[in-house]
């Protein structure tokens, strides 16, 4: 295993643990409450835990050399597609899915090599920039929970 998908993996396992205890002390309306984007905690918690697969999927495959055209227009999309298919679904069970694919997405970035972790290829979100599959690790899978986390605490004056 290499030491660097460890330090990733941690990474994503501390992120996504402190924005499940934040909000396990949510109120219910902090819950409700929109954020800048106009989707609501709740939904913002449960899109970092749903996109963490997604995120591994697109690190593997820059780690396979291969380019990954995904752009931020299919992510608005999904994003928004997201954010009515969850509207209403419970926070225990958002909780419970930020955890679960939080742990999942670590132990797959722990089979990661140093060479998968070094391989670049055209990355359609960095507008077809090579970049390497730790980059995506570390700007999508390891980032997405503390930078919501950060923004939500913004909203509710936290």
């Amino acid at each position: 295993m290499s030491s660097r998908a460890e330090v990733f993996a941690a990474r994503i396992e501390e992120g996504a643990e402190n924005l499940a205890k934040f909000a396990e002390g949510l109120s219910d309306a902090e819950w409700k409450s929109k954020v800048r984007d106009g989707r609501t905690v709740g939904v913002i918690i449960n899109h970092v835990a749903f996109v963490y697969p997604i995120e591994v999927d697109l690190a593997r495959g820059i780690a396979s050399g291969k380019e990954v055209g995904v752009t931020w227009e299919d992510v608005v999309a999904l994003n928004a597609k997201h954010a009515v298919d969850t509207a209403n679904v419970p926070r225990e069970e958002s909780i419970a899915l930020l955890r679960k694919n939080s742990k999942d997405a670590a132990a797959a970035i722990r089979t990661f090599t140093d060479e998968q972790l070094d391989t670049a290829a055209p990355f359609g979100l960095a507008f077809g920039c090579p970049v390497t599959s730790q980059f995506v690790i570390e700007d999508h899978a390891v980032r997405h929970s503390w930078h919501h986390l950060a923004r939500i605490k913004q909203a509710l004056g936290k």
